[in-house]
């Protein structure tokens, strides 16, 4: 066996794959601790020191999985997702580049590639992404048209929620998210005009109980397919694994068989 096969069993195994999500999570936890300004005045050096310590062993990481994989590193997305993250926290503070920094923060979504339940969570997310765009599309059609609509029906008494398309846009998508949508919008709206529930009960109806329901639907059921092909890819393996076994047995007892018949 290679060094390169013994580094790439070991930041395979469970060991290392569990040690780097606790190192996850810790600096999880140190990055939180930054932000209260009376933890950072009483022990800020040893935080900043920990949170070092923690980029240090991601950047091992990263280069022992380099090391082990070279160009194969980079066809799996996942990889790439750690590469960037880890690289965004290397950038320097300085010279306008304080931003970037605080997106260290995102060394947490690492999480999502260790753990497999979340990566197929996100797995899901992605593959529903062609359907979602149809119905994105959808629904940016039914807020153009409802858009045009409400801010000609109620535009002049009420241009600070109606005024623009713009607003009326803003303000229908406040009311698809049913925040303070019937006492801060509509009702003050129905107290000018009172067959404005005409409009805005089949917005509602549309928007939140219908398009935003199918949304659900969709990544549901691309979790439940990701799901269904890992069980599959699992299955298979395990089979592929037991006829190797029984293969061997096979050659094992033909060898013990042509041993006797020599005998």
């Amino acid at each position: 066996m290679t060094v390169r096969d013994r580094v790439q069993r070991i930041i395979e195994s469970d060991k290392v794959r569990n040690g780097i999500l606790l190192v996850i999570l810790f600096n999880a936890v140190i990055l939180g601790l930054e932000t209260s300004q009376s933890v950072m005045m009483q022990a800020g050096p040893l935080i900043l020191l920990l949170d070092q310590i923690c980029l240090a062993i991601f950047v091992a990481e990263l280069l022992a999985k380099l090391f082990a994989y070279r160009m194969r590193f980079f066809r799996d997305g996942w990889n790439i997702f750690d590469f960037l993250i880890v690289g965004i926290s290397l950038v320097p503070a300085a010279q306008g580049f304080t931003a970037l920094r605080a997106l260290r923060i995102l060394r947490v979504l690492r999480v999502l590639s260790v753990t497999p339940r979340l990566r197929r969570v996100v797995e899901g997310l992605v593959t529903a992404l062609p359907g979602m765009a149809s119905v994105f599309m959808l629904m940016a059609l039914i807020f153009y048209i409802a858009a045009v609509m409400a801010t000609k029906l109620f535009g002049y008494s009420f241009p600070e929620w109606f005024g623009t398309l713009g607003r009326s846009g803003y303000s229908l998508f406040q009311i698809m998210t049913l925040e303070s949508w019937s006492m801060g919008i509509v009702r003050p709206v129905m107290e000018v005009y009172p067959f404005a529930w005409m409009f805005f009960v089949p917005f509602i109806m549309v928007t939140t109980f219908a398009v935003v329901n199918l949304l659900v639907g969709l990544i549901v059921n691309s979790m439940q397919d990701a799901h269904a092909e890992e069980s599959v890819a699992s299955t298979d393996a395990y089979r592929a694994e037991v006829h190797e076994k029984l293969a061997l047995i096979e050659q094992r007892l033909d060898a013990l068989l042509q041993q006797k018949r020599g005998d």
